[in-house]
């Protein structure tokens, strides 16, 4: 990615006293009342691996499990939160995957988002963290919970068909792929889907990016309209979040939370989980994409959401502020 870089709001604390922290934790929720505002200032200032440690000397220290000290005091979508906060990156997003499979109806969208913005060997990563904590190979579950060309599209995906990073990108292949998508769609009588998700699922995003850039050259328009032309429903969307995260993640990030907070009433998991997931990643890009493309700071639209009390605090915190 070119030009993008990503910028996280969440970094090491720098000094770092792990046993301290753990002391304060404890106290925070010892006694009568729990004190919330110490929690935050703790958690959502300290990076994961430093959560980790002060969970770790938590435990030997007070022989108590912190997570469930902080399920007992904690409750709703705050509890939410910080439970997330306490979980390694990779569990994290394995535990939104199985929640979106889970019980009736699959939370196709989420699955998207997960699955549709990573590179090949974060994929792997989550692909093996799944089946350890599950018991259940994540391609298996997923293709009892998905359909048609969106589970072939995701199946690929998780498979780890995907180029690694450091394959070179190749300037004639994606002329050749450009015109494959073009024969594809735009050029025939309907559309062989099988085609763009071959395409979309084994080229790398910095491959993809010269295809899509090629694919304009040699149709006159540009891959997001062929897609809207060409798909529907789930594979519409998974296609487009692929398409958006080769371009800017931090957008598609960006335009996610937007829709999060904008329907009726808010889509707290959402909010949530790209909060929390992309706070050690880039969520200082996020806001300031966000900020370009809705003229207002994520901040002030957080804070005008539905959100409230601690949780609303939790989620500024990890912000960063303004």
């Amino acid at each position: 990615m070119d030009n993008y870089k990503p910028v996280p709001t969440v970094v090491a604390a720098a000094p770092f006293d792990a046993a301290a922290d753990a002391q304060a934790l404890r106290s925070a929720m010892k006694g009568f009342g729990t004190d919330e505002q110490e929690i935050i200032d703790i958690l959502t200032g300290r990076t994961n691996l430093q959560r980790q440690t002060i969970r770790g000397i938590y435990e030997a220290e007070f022989e108590r499990d912190l997570v469930d000290d902080l399920k007992s005091e904690l409750g709703g979508k705050f509890e939410d939160v910080i439970v997330g906060l306490m979980m390694p990156p990779v569990e994290y997003l394995c535990k939104q995957l199985h929640a979106a499979m889970a019980g009736m109806g699959t939370e196709e969208s989420t699955l998207v988002e997960v699955l549709c913005t990573k590179s090949n060997e974060e994929m792997a990563e989550i692909v093996a963290a799944y089946e350890e904590r599950y018991q259940r190979p994540l391609a298996e579950q997923m293709c009892s919970e998905t359909s048609g060309f969106f589970r072939r599209l995701l199946t690929l995906i998780v498979t780890g068909v995907r180029d690694g990073l450091d394959t070179p990108v190749d300037a004639a292949e994606a002329k050749d792929q450009a015109a494959q998508l073009y024969s594809a769609g735009e050029a025939k009588l309907g559309t062989d889907e099988e085609v763009f998700n071959r395409i979309m699922s084994h080229a790398s995003f910095p491959q993809l990016r010269l295809v899509f850039e090629e694919y304009k050259e040699l149709s006159g328009q540009t891959i997001e309209q062929a897609i809207k032309h060409e798909m529907s429903d789930e594979l519409h969307e998974a296609m487009m979040a692929i398409v958006e995260c080769v371009q800017s993640p931090a957008a598609f990030f960006a335009n996610r939370l937007y829709k999060a907070m904008n329907g009726a009433g808010t889509d707290d998991a959402t909010l949530i989980r790209i909060i929390v997931s992309r706070s050690e990643i880039d969520l200082e890009t996020i806001k300031q994409e966000f900020e370009r493309i809705y003229n207002r700071t994520l901040n002030s639209a957080v804070v005008d959401a539905e959100t409230s009390g601690d949780y609303k605090r939790a989620l500024t915190a990890l912000l960063g502020g303004a």
